[in-house]
């Protein structure tokens, strides 16, 4: 069903937009007001959009105005070292700076989690609602996981920079392309296990549980929507 689709979708990408609103409106140092404003507006959009083309296109105009500012949130760079951690837009595939390798290494990881998670629950994860089916691509997954984008990857990539967890040494360059060495992974990789074992209180059900928990409890909300026992999905928005 295309509208009910539609409405899953909605419900996911307006919980990011959400989120992503609060990481700033919470973590950067300058005036922003109209970012901020600019989010909230894109936000309300997305609560009445009627096709799934236009709701790309406001996920893809939230997503430019959030990741213009990202860049704020960020201390600077790696005192005598040889890369800077700054950053001026989004880009990947391959990633060209050392903030996007973080973005991008955590993203893959964050989608591996939400894989597991759906089909823990019985979800086939190829198959989503936002993102349309692609070979070899987890379509269901990537849906799931917007709404922890800035809540679990960004936050950790913040936290990795701002506390000089990860240094020069911890990236290498390969053409124009920037990776992680093996000694970077596994720092980063604790980093988002410490970030997925935080605790966080779940607004609909008042209980404090971790952000993989809370992966988990999206998913089987998701489930009861789909089999008819909820009337919607509630996105997880701090």
């Amino acid at each position: 069903n295309e509208d009910r689709a539609l409405a899953i979708a909605r419900g996911m990408v307006g919980g990011k937009v959400r989120n992503c609103r609060t990481l700033l409106r919470r973590n950067h140092p300058g005036e922003i007001q109209a970012a901020l404003g600019e989010l909230s507006r894109v936000g309300d959009l997305i609560d009445s959009v009627r096709s799934a083309e236009t709701l790309l296109a406001l996920e893809g105009a939230a997503a430019k105005t959030y990741f213009a500012h990202f860049g704020g949130l960020l201390k600077g760079e790696d005192e005598g070292g040889t890369v800077r951690f700054d950053f001026a837009a989004r880009n990947r595939r391959p990633p060209a700076d050392p903030v996007n390798a973080l973005l991008s290494f955590l993203y893959a990881i964050l989608s591996k989690d939400a894989t597991v998670t759906l089909q823990s629950v019985g979800f086939d994860p190829m198959l989503g609602f936002l993102h349309r089916p692609r070979y070899g691509r987890p379509s269901l997954a990537l849906d799931l996981m917007e709404e922890f984008r800035p809540l679990v990857v960004d936050s950790a990539v913040l936290s990795l920079i701002n506390n000089r967890e990860v240094v020069s040494s911890d990236f290498v360059r390969r053409g124009g392309a920037v990776a992680l060495t093996g000694e970077g992974r596994k720092k980063v990789l604790a980093a988002y296990e410490r970030r997925m074992a935080t605790d966080v209180t779940h607004p609909i059900f008042g209980y404090t549980i971790s952000y993989r928990r809370v992966l988990e409890v999206q998913a089987r909300l998701l489930s009861r929507h789909v089999m008819g026992e909820i009337p919607t999905y509630p996105p997880f928005c701090t």
